[in-house]
């Protein structure tokens, strides 16, 4: 026998050009990848950035541009109804900011710690709101508040926005609840503390990042809301977004287009801030805190 083997014929070359075909589609792909992408932030965006831009128009015109100014800005200043519907507006997201932080840090409490089937039943039932539309809730809100004979007005907004905004707050700080250690808990009740105080000065604390964050995150979704607001808003001033929709029935005015720029850019403040909080407090920032970490 041999030591030394043969050496064995060498494979069949790939054909230079089938190769070079293959390579070639593989460096294009991309390139529509880009251009589809681009697109669809182009139909996105551009809207709205042409919004903004003919907020600062000199003339009163929604299809020539004929200089910047701050004519429309100072027009909503001076606007009697408009700045009626902010306010109303700024006081709804408060009390919903307020009312379903608090009802969600218990929710959420009560979740992790409860370990029965009753428990999970609670938490899948508490997710309903986040997948069903939002249209079919204001409706079903209004036909409550008729059933139950009472009126529309700015109440019934708050009371359904808390409603709707308590499961984001849960969904945010429920893995972060489940995150905690339990025994710190137990560790302040042996130094002498009751359950509740173990809860006010330990695990609160430890929560007030992602408790803050979603606060924010909760107060800029109430502001903008519209559909919800609709079906439940009365005759007495109305929220901004609702005020809005009345006025462009009527025709867009230059107006709106400022009101528009405003509320967009004080949403997008607000949203940062909710993804800076945490590291404020020296934890992770970003998207993170959409699940509570």
């Amino acid at each position: 026998m041999s030591l030394f083997r043969e050496p064995s014929a060498a494979a069949p070359s790939r054909p230079a050009g089938k190769s070079r075909s293959r390579r070639g589609r593989a460096e294009r792909r991309p390139r529509v990848l880009l251009a589809v992408t681009g697109l669809f932030f182009a139909l996105l965006y551009l809207p709205i950035a042409v919004v903004a831009l003919f907020s600062f128009n000199s003339k009163k015109s929604l299809t020539v541009f004929g200089g910047f100014s701050l004519r429309w800005y100072r027009a909503f200043a001076h606007d009697d109804v408009l700045l009626a519907s902010l306010g109303t507006s700024l006081r709804i997201s408060l009390v919903a900011m307020a009312g379903s932080v608090l009802l969600g840090v218990a929710l959420a409490l009560g979740l992790v710690r409860c370990r029965t089937r009753l428990g999970s039943l609670a938490g899948l039932v508490m997710l309903v709101p986040l997948i069903t539309p939002e249209i079919v809730t204001g409706v079903a809100s209004m036909l409550l508040f008729k059933g139950l004979g009472v009126a529309l007005s700015t109440g019934t907004v708050m009371l359904s926005e808390i409603t709707f905004s308590i499961s984001y707050v849960t969904v945010i700080l429920r893995s972060r609840v489940a995150a905690l250690n339990p025994e710190v808990e137990e560790a302040a009740m042996d130094l002498g503390a009751t359950r509740w105080q173990a809860v006010r000065l330990v695990t609160l604390p430890a929560l007030l990042p992602a408790v803050l964050a979603s606060a924010v995150l909760i107060f800029a979704l109430v502001f903008d809301d519209f559909v919800l607001a609709y079906f439940t808003t009365g005759v007495d001033p109305q929220p901004l977004s609702v005020r809005i929709y009345s006025a462009i029935r009527f025709g867009v005015q230059p107006t709106i287009n400022a009101v528009g720029t405003l509320m967009l850019a004080g949403s997008i403040c607000l949203i940062a801030l909710a993804l800076f909080i945490p590291r404020l407090f020296g934890r992770r920032g970003g998207l993170d805190i959409l699940s509570g970490e």
